[in-house]
């Protein structure tokens, strides 16, 4: 660093600690960024790349940012995956000696963002840790803007632990303690266990950590640790371990999550359109946030599901009542980011206005729930406190509308603090003093336009425009400002009054703040109080949005079974019934069970309905163990323990995967996790590759599910020659998406029937697609030579094998004719002929190939 100006040093010293973030330096109203930050940033954030002199050689590359609007840019670093060290000065440049002190305080990163701009209102923000040990793979998870940590942990060391750290949708991780890092696109830190202690980073843990085993501990250890080092402030908000069972809940792999679009679309990654789309109708943005958990991790545990379908059906069956539910909570805002916010020290007056009347809510939502009838409904009801005690607190300390800055002034009601109120009075006074002395020199100096004003660089003044400066009263107005068109004076008294009125305002700004941290600290002692009333509004919030969504779009309440029947009469896909709006939607019957009937195989052309058909059933097994009402005249389901789709075509070229190694890949996850209990939806099985190898290969799935799992299995497929399975493979049973023709052209009725579809129709989609004629007609007449070459591919493979399988001896007691060249060359091209390899196409080409060869002879 020798050359280098004081400043520059102290910005390379402090950049040295935090390598791997971009340091936003304060200087002034700027943050600054100097060398390869600079020019990352200035590409990133598509700013402007300057530079200046720092005492060495060449101009140091520079960018900055205005501090005010500083959030904006952070944020979309942090959508980056970068991480953002703020370094601040901690001094009072004016009494600086030398370079001011400045201290970094502290590092945003994806995973540890707060504020709500940063932040989307009804998703989580979470981090997650792995770690493993005693052969455990522990996994934490945290949104640290809610203050919620769930941990679980895995059996082994495979992939299915790091897939349920990925079904939190984390934005950044934390790995410890493993033997290779998994590879990921999201940004991660990786911690050596060495380096912790168990529990160290908080004591508040320790009686909660009795309960966990020891990889849950470092998994939970590695988050706080990592946490702590970057956020430098108490998060005491962060109270609560909730430790659970990853098999309490139906599992699906990241393929069938967004197969399903569950909460956004394959298409375009939003939110519209996928089955959280649908069924969110809440109020609150907990109650957003709880609903995609639900969603998530759908239960397998049947006394809760009823319990919740129990408070739908209340809910549902009333909807004046659930109307003022839904009233009520709209009043209500966010007390989980709320209390977070409070606990870090970043809560503003307004928040804690917020606060309030969040709180003050609670007492009419109390009262409505009593009124349902429902014991799930009515035990979230007891449990909520009305925190009257806080109401009453802020109602007591901080006035109806404050300034949105902390260090405005103007937030502490009259009466709560009288030392405050006597600056109050001593301000107003002063103020009334300045008025009325206005109007008393005016009327001594006779100079009718004579004015008192302020401004912060000159403080109090008497203006006098300067056609009546021959007006002024010499010896007792003393100049202090000279203008254009006017002159400006201070007299003594003037002088004495602003000083009073100027301190006066000081302190009432500076006591006003004081007071404001301590109302704030007082109210972040009964944030465990916050955050159990926050779950409990969250979970009525989405009890009533399916009661809303329900009632809206005429579900039913599903029938749970343990024998494994699955039953659903006239059920329709939840989404496209949405989309299509006033469109009616076709219903369609499913029947399965664990004996005879857990493979239905579909046949029939595309557009018909097949794959729609699939995900409806999935959906309506999801919402069901969501606790919600299903699309459905009726519906009796058993519950499945997890769900596996294979469905749609999808190349993964970062992992240097064709689209049919996706579809393997996804089809082995299948065969290999699922049991008797899942549910598999399976999709063109086979059609990468070539017409045998597929059909082999979809034949040989079928047999292993009917064989070795027994799992309810909804497989599609082209190959017609697969629904003869039905009558020697015992459980496989054929549907089809029934067409008709009508005067040439091709009907989709979108209605599944019992039996197998008689052709594939695909000339038709094609001829639907707009597909240029001349192409149409050419398909017709190759698909009438391929159907004739069928036949012809048969004949000539009997006579072949005739031949081949003539005895030695008849050949020889009738020599062959002398053949022509020609003739002996196509014999050897026979015997070559594998015809097992040979298409109907390729062999109708051969046969007309050697006539002409026959005929030039």
């Amino acid at each position: 660093m020798t050359g280098y100006t004081p400043m520059i040093q102290q910005y390379l010293a402090i950049k040295r600690d935090f390598p791997d973030t971009f340091l936003f330096f304060r200087l002034g109203d700027f943050y600054e960024l100097f060398f390869d930050d600079a020019v990352l940033a200035s590409r990133e954030l598509e700013i402007t790349l300057t530079g200046r002199e720092g005492g060495g050689d060449e101009r140091i590359p520079m960018c900055g940012v205005p501090h005010h609007a500083a959030d904006g840019y952070i944020a979309e670093l942090l959508k980056k995956g970068y991480k953002v060290a703020v370094c601040e000065q901690v001094e009072d440049p004016k009494a600086a000696k030398g370079v001011v002190r400045r201290e970094v305080t502290r590092v945003i990163t994806p995973g540890t963002m707060m504020e709500g701009k940063w932040l989307t209102d009804k998703e989580n923000n979470y981090m997650a840790a792995v770690a493993q040990l005693d052969g455990r793979t522990g996994i934490a998870a945290c949104d640290m803007s809610t203050g919620e940590m769930h941990v679980t942990s895995l059996l082994g060391s495979g992939e299915s632990a790091f897939e349920e750290a990925l079904q939190y949708r984390p934005k950044e991780l934390v790995f410890c303690g493993l033997s290779s890092t998994p590879k990921t696109a999201l940004p991660f830190t990786v911690l050596d266990a060495s380096e912790l202690d168990a529990f160290a980073v908080d004591s508040q843990y320790q009686e909660q950590a009795k309960e966990l085993d020891l990889a849950m501990r470092l998994a939970v250890n590695a988050l706080l640790s990592y946490i702590g080092t970057t956020q430098k402030r108490s998060l005491a908000h962060m109270r609560t371990i909730k430790r659970y069972d990853a098999n309490q809940y139906l599992q699906m792999d990241g393929f069938s999550r967004r197969n399903l679009e569950l909460t956004e679309t394959i298409r375009d990654k939003t939110k519209k359109g996928s089955l959280l789309w649908l069924l969110d109708r809440t109020e609150t943005a907990m109650g957003g946030r709880l609903l995609r958990r639900w969603i998530e991790r759908p239960l397998l545990r049947h006394q809760e599901l009823q319990a919740r379908l129990d408070a739908v059906e209340a809910l549902k069956a009333d909807l004046l009542l659930r109307s003022d539910v839904r009233t009520c909570l709209d009043r209500v805002y966010d007390l989980e980011r709320l209390a977070g916010r409070i606990s870090y020290g970043n809560a503003n007056a307004r928040d804690l206005i917020q606060l309030r009347h969040s709180l003050e809510a609670v007492p009419d939502l109390k009262r409505l729930l009593a009124q349902t009838h429902s014991p799930v409904l009515e035990e979230l009801a007891g449990g909520m406190e009305d925190c009257s005690d806080i109401v009453g607190f802020l109602q007591a300390a901080l006035v109806d509308d404050p300034p949105l800055s902390v260090r405005e002034g103007g937030m502490i009601r009259t009466g709560y603090d009288e030392y405050l109120d006597k600056l109050h009075t001593a301000s107003r006074e002063g103020k009334t003093w300045i008025a009325q002395l206005e109007q008393a020199e005016r009327e001594a100096t006779g100079i009718r336009s004579l004015k008192v004003g302020f401004n912060k660089v000159f403080g109090y003044y008497i203006e006098v425009s300067k056609a009546n400066i021959a007006s002024v009263p010499q010896g007792r107005y003393e100049r202090k400002q000279t203008l254009a068109n006017a002159e400006r004076y201070i007299t003594p008294e003037l002088k004495e009054r602003e000083a009073l009125i100027l301190e006066a305002e000081e302190k009432m700004i500076e006591l006003e703040y004081q007071l404001f941290a301590a109302i704030r600290s007082e109210i972040a002692q009964h944030i465990p109080r916050l955050q159990g009333l926050a779950e409990r509004i969250a979970a009525v919030d989405v009890l009533q949005s399916f009661a809303t969504v329900s009632d809206e779009r005429g579900y039913v309440r599903p029938e749970l079974a343990e024998s494994g029947e699955f039953l659903i009469e006239e059920g329709r896909h939840p989404v496209v019934e949405a989309v299509l709006d006033k469109e009616k939607y076709v219903a369609n019957d499913a029947r399965m069970d664990q004996e005879g009937r857990h493979v239905l195989l579909i046949t029939g052309p595309n557009m018909a309905g097949k794959s729609t058909y699939m995900r409806q059933i999935a959906l309506i097994t999801v919402m069901a163990q969501i606790g919600c009402f299903v699309p459905a005249k009726s519906a009796k389901l058993s519950l499945v323990d997890q769900i596996f789709t294979r469905i749609g075509a999808a190349d993964d070229l970062v992992g240097g995967h064709s689209t049919f190694m996706v579809e393997m890949l996804e089809t082995k996850h299948a065969l290999q996790k699922a049991t008797e209990r899942s549910l598999i939806l399976l999709d063109e099985i086979g059609r990468g590759t070539s017409t045998y190898d597929g059909m082999a290969l979809a034949q040989a799935v079928i047999e292993y599910i009917c064989q070795k799992i027994g799992a309810k299995t909804l497989f599609s497929t082209h190959y017609h020659e697969l629904t003869s399975l039905e009558e020697t493979m015992s459980g496989v049973v054929n549907v089809h998406a029934r067409c008709e023709e009508r005067e040439g052209k091709l009907l989709f009725l979108h209605k599944i029937e019992e039996g197998r579809a008689d052709k594939s129709y695909g000339i038709h989609v094609a001829e639907l697609a707009e597909m240029p004629v001349w192409v149409i007609e050419r398909a017709r007449s190759i698909l009438a030579g391929l159907e004739a070459g069928s036949s012809a591919a048969k004949d000539m493979q009997m006579s072949l094998d005739m031949l081949w399988s003539a005895p030695v001896a008849a050949v020889k007691e009738e020599p062959a004719p002398q053949l022509a060249a020609v003739e002996l060359a196509i014999m050897e091209e026979l015997r070559e002929l594998d015809l097992n390899q040979t298409t109907p196409m390729d062999a109708m080409m051969k046969l007309f190939a050697w006539k002409q060869q026959l005929k030039r002879r």
